[in-house]
């Protein structure tokens, strides 16, 4: 048996409106909204009396997908430290290839984007950066340039 393909990449946020704003200023295509609730989702999930809204995302080539989600119930709770480090174990980061990797970052800034280090060169082939988003996710940017 082999995997299809990868379907999309989960993330939870304390608000929904500011995280898909965020994503569709980098070149994301919302797909559509719903609230998930009922025994189904605290089935899935593991979790009892959920009351969640999601929002679907997709990358303009239709092939990555990414799903934000808003718990309302029961309420989500915070990532300790709040905006952790780079090597912290879990989630690492979700990368995007980029066009204008500098247009991009001053986009993403008017969305409270904050670069975590600097544009790097990585052996003339790309350009390369993290910042941080909404909810303190880690995005990683990398422009083609050789």
């Amino acid at each position: 048996m082999a995997i299809q393909r990868m379907d999309n990449v989960g993330i939870v946020v304390d608000d929904l409106d500011t995280a898909i704003a965020f994503f569709t200023e980098l070149g994301m295509e919302l797909e559509g909204r719903a609230d998930i609730e009922g025994p189904f989702a605290d089935q899935t999930v593991g979790l009892d009396g959920i009351d969640c809204e999601v929002a679907m995302l997709r990358t303009p080539d239709g092939h990555g997908r990414l799903e934000l989600s808003r718990y309302r119930s029961p309420e989500a709770s915070e990532m300790s430290p709040r905006n952790p480090p780079h090597n912290i174990i879990g989630m690492h980061r979700v990368m995007f290839a980029v066009d204008d990797i500098d247009d991009t970052i001053a986009r993403l800034r008017t969305h409270g984007a904050e670069l975590l280090g600097e544009v790097a060169n990585y052996e003339n082939v790309y350009r390369l950066c993290y910042l941080r988003g909404p909810a303190g996710i880690i995005v990683a940017l990398a422009e083609q340039i050789g």
